[in-house]
C-alpha cells in the first residue's frame, strides 16, 4: 500500500462536526419527529438522557474511526476538492450506510421513517466529513 499522510486534526474536526450536526439534527431540528417515530414519551426521554455520557463518548469514538477511514480513502483516491470529498462521501453513504441501515430497518419493527431520518443524518454528516477531510489535507 502506498504511504499516505493523514491530517489528524482534520479527522478530529470532522468527528466534532458530526457530533454538532447530531445535536442540531436530533435536538433542534427533528427531536419531536424522532420521539414520535420511536414512540417515546417525554418521561422516557428524560430517563434515557441520564446515561448519555457513555453513549456520546462511544459515538465520538465511532465518528473518529469513520473520519479516519474516510481520510484514508480520500488520500488513496487523490481527492483534493470539496466537491470530490462530498462525492466520495456520498458514494460511501450510498454503498454502505444507506444499504446497511435499510436492511436493518426491514428486519426490525421500526417504521420506515426512523430509517429515513437516520439515513438523511448519515448522508449529511458523511458529506460534511468528506468536504472537511478533502479540503484540510
Amino acid at each position: 500500500m502506498p504511504m499516505i499522510e493523514i491530517n489528524y486534526l482534520a479527522v478530529v474536526a470532522a468527528a466534532v462536526a458530526t457530533m454538532v450536526l447530531g445535536f442540531l439534527w436530533y435536538g433542534l431540528l427533528f427531536s419531536k419527529l424522532w420521539m414520535k417515530l420511536h414512540g417515546y414519551t417525554p418521561e422516557q426521554l428524560t430517563e434515557m438522557q441520564k446515561g448519555m455520557g457513555k453513549t456520546y463518548g462511544l459515538s465520538f469514538i465511532a465518528y473518529l474511526v469513520m473520519a479516519m477511514v474516510l481520510a484514508i480513502l480520500i488520500a488513496y483516491t487523490g481527492t483534493s476538492t470539496g466537491a470530490e470529498g462530498a462525492w466520495l462521501a456520498f458514494l460511501c453513504w450510498l454503498g454502505f450506510a444507506a444499504t446497511i441501515g435499510l436492511t436493518a430497518n426491514l428486519y426490525s419493527d421500526k417504521p420506515f421513517g426512523t430509517y429515513a431520518l437516520d439515513a438523511a443524518y448519515q448522508l449529511v454528516y458523511l458529506v460534511v466529513m468528506g468536504v472537511i477531510l478533502a479540503l484540510w489535507r
